[in-house]
């Protein structure tokens, strides 16, 4: 994707099924889908792609086990080895490319191929585990990405109170702050509103008379 933010011109795409983007014009929009390991990234993206969406997942070997940090996910076989893509299409012809990327340490070479063209990131967190939160975020500020982080809520983890969780992330007081369970659609949905609504509100308006 060339553009993160971008409107194809009429009479693109097939005019059947949900696979293809239809022939009206419509903004797309390049979102990334970040965290730690573990946290949810492919559990969300499953949730809310409106097309079967790719995954890279594979299954952890005993090498993989050694080097990556298993504490709070130690049911976790499976990881992402590249990325996992679906596509959401909002109201008002808003099409988002949800670009799910690796948490693990290896793999930052291959995360910022990823983040290039995105216009935000829906950073993923686990109250299990906050501070795993921190390197990730440090990641997409220094890609200039705005971002909206969401807990995920899983059944076995601790509760806290939203503006605990905010000082706890030391989140700049404009960035958005969601509960959500990465299983549940409507949730997950609510959570990218959150981060779009965020984004557009500080994307500059194009000039129509350059």
């Amino acid at each position: 994707m060339d553009s993160a933010l971008s409107s194809p011109s009429p009479g693109t795409g097939a005019s059947t099924g949900n696979m293809y983007l239809s022939g009206e014009n419509q903004t797309l929009v390049k979102l990334l889908i970040a965290g730690p390991f573990g946290v949810g990234k492919t559990t969300l993206i499953r949730a809310l792609s409106e097309t079967p969406p790719l995954h890279t997942e594979e299954v952890m070997t005993q090498t993989g086990a050694a080097v990556d940090d298993l504490a709070g996910v130690r049911e976790k076989t499976t990881t992402t080895v590249a990325i996992d893509f679906g596509r959401l299409t909002l109201p008002g012809d808003l099409a988002l490319y949800l670009f799910g990327t690796p948490g693990q340490k290896r793999f930052r070479p291959l995360w910022q191929d990823i983040a290039r063209g995105a216009l935000g990131a829906l950073v993923l967190a686990d109250t299990r585990r906050l501070a795993d939160s921190f390197e990730v975020m440090d990641i997409v500020e220094e890609a200039g990405l705005r971002y909206a982080v969401a807990v995920n809520t899983f059944p076995d983890a601790p509760e806290y109170d939203v503006e605990k969780l905010r000082e706890a992330l030391d989140l700049h007081p404009d960035t958005p702050l969601v509960l959500c369970d990465a299983r549940d659609r409507e949730q997950s949905v609510d959570a990218l509103i959150a981060l779009v609504g965020h984004v557009l509100a500080h994307t500059p308006e194009e000039n129509p008379n350059p």
